[in-house]
């Protein structure tokens, strides 16, 4: 018998924003980050709307659903991320997408960071389908991959970034920890699985694509450019979703 999806338990960002007397930080509006709380919201209210005047429940159709998956549905292990279970679920990972998110925006673009919260996503309900039979839902898969990417950030940049990164790494890696240990204890309800696959998926496209800050300008202020080539985050983003996808066929592949 199938249980019911997860019930919040999501992660929080760090409190510390980049900056500094020595850097000057780009000024940069997370457009991106704002549309997807609204895609989020606006799918929520429209499962209430339809579940209300028609009586039917759409998120069945659209979930983590392993059998489904084995039946030739794949997008079901995309569309999971912008579906919710409750108004707390949903208002849990929005507050953690804003607040990890716009800081992870500021610094990688729009593109590339709507293509770090997609492969998250996706990475995590790959190896939640691999590793778990219940059916699960939420944008905390793609959450933990912008929380793997925060950790990238500060690590690589961290001589930008100065005593901030240490602290900043330590946070994460707290927090990171602190949720997974949260979602092993018993009748959580938590797919931690996802959250695992999430942070993988993450932290390896950050690892290859995520942004390399360099210095630029006479002291003081410095100002920061990104020095990652294009080239570099269209491979990465296409070798790590590949990687996920040959999984999943793998797994298809045995268990069929």
């Amino acid at each position: 018998m199938n249980q019911e999806p997860p019930r919040p338990q999501e992660p929080y960002s760090s409190p510390f924003q980049p900056s500094g007397s020595q850097v000057t930080r780009p000024v940069f509006l997370p457009y991106v980050t704002y549309t997807l709380i609204g895609i989020c919201a606006g799918i929520f209210l429209l499962q209430i709307a339809i579940g209300y005047l028609f009586n039917i429940d759409i998120t069945s159709a659209l979930v983590k659903d392993n059998a489904m998956i084995m039946r030739g549905q794949i997008w079901r292990l995309i569309t999971p991320m912008f579906l919710h279970g409750s108004i707390l679920h949903l208002g849990f990972n929005m507050y953690a997408l804003y607040a990890i998110g716009t800081t992870i925006e500021r610094f990688y673009g729009r593109g590339r960071y709507l293509a770090l919260f997609l492969i998250g996503g996706f990475a995590g309900n790959v190896m939640s389908f691999i590793f778990t039979l219940n059916p699960s839902l939420g944008s905390s898969t793609s959450i933990f991959g912008l929380l793997g990417a925060e950790g990238v950030l500060f690590y690589h940049n961290r001589e930008v970034f100065g005593a901030i990164a240490p602290r900043a790494l330590t946070q994460v890696i707290v927090i990171g920890v602190i949720n997974l240990i949260i979602g092993m204890t018993p009748n959580s309800g938590i797919d931690n699985w996802g959250h695992i696959g999430g942070l993988i998926g993450g932290t390896l496209f950050a690892w290859f694509a995520g942004p390399l800050l360099r210095r630029q300008g006479m002291y003081p202020p410095y100002t920061i450019a990104d020095v990652r080539s294009q080239r570099e985050v269209v491979i990465a983003g296409v070798a790590v979703t590949a990687l996920f996808f040959f999984l999943t066929v793998a797994v298809m592949f045995v268990r069929g």
